[in-house]
């Protein structure tokens, strides 16, 4: 008896895997409003349907890239999504300029597209990717009691 595509979970895995495979509500994932604040170099926000607020720092979306090769990479430097990655301990050490898009645009309805000065360009930020990754104190909390972890 073949034992492929069997996986064991620990608690936060398991509550993570269910609670991204329930369907958001349409008025939870529908954008009302959507700043892009690329002058003042600050991040996104976006106004939802519903009438929550989200807000993400520039930092935390380029660390939080949800395109192929930034999840696998995070996966195995067991980082979050918006964790940054550790700095070497050198004598001295270089200057990273701050994460900042050199531009962005709208994926049909359903997302954003950042094109990074770094060069990276792969990721699409769905609505729901957005949503999902809230980083306000009521959805962080939330998570949190999901989970049983602090996000």
């Amino acid at each position: 008896m073949s034992h492929e595509g069997i996986r064991f979970l620990d608690k936060e895995q398991s509550a993570r895997e269910s609670q991204a495979a329930q369907p958001l509500p349409r008025i939870a994932i529908t954008p009302e409003k959507v700043r892009v604040l690329l002058t003042e170099g600050k991040g996104v926000e976006i106004d939802w349907t519903d009438g929550h607020r989200s807000a993400w720092p520039f930092a935390w979306l380029r660390d939080a890239c949800p395109c192929a090769t930034c999840v696998e990479e995070r996966k195995a430097d067991n980082r979050k999504a918006g964790q940054p990655k550790a700095r070497s301990a050198s004598l001295l050490p270089m200057y990273v300029p701050p994460a900042k898009p050199a531009s962005v645009q709208p994926v049909g309805r359903y997302a954003l597209q950042f094109n990074w000065q770094d060069g990276h360009s792969g990721g699409i930020y769905s609505w729901d990717y957005l949503r999902r990754a809230c980083q306000c104190r009521e959805c962080t909390f939330a998570a949190e009691e999901a989970t049983g972890t602090p996000n």
